[in-house]
């Protein structure tokens, strides 16, 4: 029994994305964001159970992608043709059997997650940082920006600036592209607990808890800004490096 627990629990992540998809195609972006904040939440936590448990095996990693590829690489794809479809931009749309060609760049982003994902699981030199942006942040970042789109603070600019489509269909390969490049990009993976080690760990959660603090009553807002600072923080760390070895 003990040994499936880990799987249980990757499972879990797998059904909230998949709930998180039902959601998104129904209009529920709220509902499909706490999904994904759901399924992350589980996607953390089934590795480290695994390796309390010493049960870790071919099946769970196996698993895990598949899950991680429903949960952060089709739901987010979802969302983002749902905020396409519905931008009140007025664009040339052009049709092909009644399906509107333009909202389609969403699945740029399921493409790119699928490649990241197995690119990940062949890469040894992920193991303790990542290359490319991975696929849970990109899918936060993704879920917090439908969510700011019909949120009830008073930022009507900001609102209609983030629902353009040119700026959704933009966001969307970059993203794309991120979630591949060559960027190395830190984890959040302690061996030890010293500073020196750690440093860069220690300042992004520390940025990240004082905005999660300030924006407690809007999460979205917290996530939409922490996400890029850790991109920001990646690319300083990695130019600083360069730096020390010349």
């Amino acid at each position: 029994m003990k040994k499936h627990i880990p799987n249980i629990i990757t499972l879990l992540n797998l059904f909230s994305g998949v709930s998180g998809i039902v959601s998104a195609m129904n209009g529920h972006w709220e509902l499909a964001f706490w999904l994904m904040i759901a399924g992350a939440g589980f996607d953390f936590f089934d590795g480290m159970v695994a390796r309390l448990l010493k049960v870790s095996g071919p099946l769970g990693a196996e698993l895990d992608s598949l899950s991680d590829m429903v949960t952060f690489g089709v739901l987010p794809s979802i969302i983002m043709y749902n905020m396409l479809l519905n931008s009140p931009t007025p664009i040339v749309n052009y049709e092909i059997m009644d399906v509107r060609v333009f909202p389609l760049i969403a699945f740029a982003i399921a493409a790119m997650s699928g490649l990241r994902l197995a690119k990940f699981n062949i890469d040894d030199r992920q193991t303790t940082s990542f290359i490319g942006l991975p696929t849970p942040a990109n899918a936060l970042l993704i879920g917090a920006l439908s969510y700011a789109t019909y949120s009830i603070c008073n930022c009507l600019e900001f609102q209609q600036f983030i629902s353009n489509a040119y700026f959704l269909a933009a966001l969307s390969l970059v993203l794309s592209y991120l979630l591949v490049a060559e960027l190395p990009l830190f984890a959040l993976k302690f061996k030890n607990l010293s500073w020196n080690d750690n440093k860069l760990r220690y300042i992004f959660l520390g940025i990240s808890i004082l905005l999660l603090a300030i924006f407690y009553k809007w999460m979205y807002m917290a996530i939409l800004l922490i996400i890029p600072i850790y991109i920001l923080l990646s690319i300083f760390n990695n130019l600083s490096d360069k730096k020390n070895k010349h």
